[in-house]
């Protein structure tokens, strides 16, 4: 088997490679299928997934199996500001993977978001709901979402949601970095969603692709939590004294105006995971609590 990771770099790439490399996850043993499997990591700075002829000449070349697209522009205020840039790569670029993928007979998993969807009603949202974005970071990635699907039947759209993982920055390590520095901080506690572990999401991404069940999945750690609930997990967990304080996202916003607008509600429901291989994901809780404990040696 030959399997292309794009975005490699990341915290999810990141995560796939220690699954392929060591054939387990924190939740279980990776498929057998993948043992032995010949696997590409490219980054940016080796393969532009926004310039067409690059990736046509790749996927001609290397005839891949699989290809998980695992980049993207991800900084949500950045987005804001520079929204072409963004599309770029979160739309052009999985276009262009998703044409080579269907020409060269490859599967493909494409990785997106719970900001394609609105945040305006409680309640977890499945598969199937209406989608609108709040924010360029959302439009750009529901703009890939459909090109995916339109470009390549044989592909898996998988949002997830507040990703985390042990290479790269996160919402974990800023919180434990400023939970060190100081006493007391704030935090939204009025947007909600799913914190994610990268192992447990990579886990089921590999299963997910065994299969021929194409179309679109939720895979997020189960449970739903404030911004403000999961900080102070963290620093209970990282045993940090400091103090998280609520604020409202409307007060967040007054102090940060150029900040972009989130979700308030995008607590997503692994509806379609669950009637096809199954919903592994471990309640939220339980995968920082593995995460913390393990960071110390598998951090970088």
């Amino acid at each position: 088997m030959k399997i292309l990771v794009t975005g490699s770099k990341g915290q999810l790439g990141n995560e796939l490679k220690r699954l392929f490399d060591t054939m387990r996850s924190e939740i279980g043993d990776v498929p057998e299928e993948y043992a032995g499997a010949e696997v590409d990591y490219l980054d940016y700075d080796v393969l532009d997934i926004t310039d067409a002829d690059a990736v046509d000449a790749l996927m001609d070349e290397a005839g891949y199996d699989i290809v998980i697209n695992c980049a993207a522009f991800t900084n949500v205020d950045g987005c804001e500001a520079n929204e072409d840039a963004a599309y770029a790569v979160n739309a052009t670029g999985a276009a262009n993977l998703a044409r080579a993928a269907e020409r060269t007979g490859a599967k493909l998993v494409h990785v997106s978001t719970d900001y394609v969807f609105p945040g305006t009603e409680a309640g977890e949202r499945v598969e199937t709901d209406a989608v609108a974005p709040v924010s360029a970071y959302g439009r750009t990635k529901l703009a890939g979402e459909e090109a995916v699907a339109e470009a390549c039947p044989h592909s898996f759209i998988v949002r997830t949601a507040w990703l985390y993982g042990y290479v790269g920055k996160n919402f974990v390590k800023t919180m434990q970095r400023l939970g060190a520095s100081h006493d007391r901080i704030t935090v939204v506690d009025d947007q909600l969603g799913n914190p994610t572990s990268a192992n447990d999401l990579a886990h089921e991404i590999l299963k997910i692709a065994l299969t021929d069940n194409y179309g679109i999945y939720h895979c997020t750690n189960n449970g739903t939590c404030s911004w403000c609930d999961f900080a102070k997990a963290i620093m209970e967990g990282s045993g940090l004294a400091c103090e998280v304080a609520p604020v409202t996202s409307a007060e967040y916003k007054a102090a940060n105006p150029q900040s972009a607008n989130r979700p308030a509600f995008s607590s997503l429901r692994n509806a379609h995971l669950a009637d096809t291989i199954g919903d592994e994901m471990r309640p939220w809780q339980d995968a920082l609590a593995n995460y913390l404990n393990n960071q110390p040696e598998l951090a970088d």
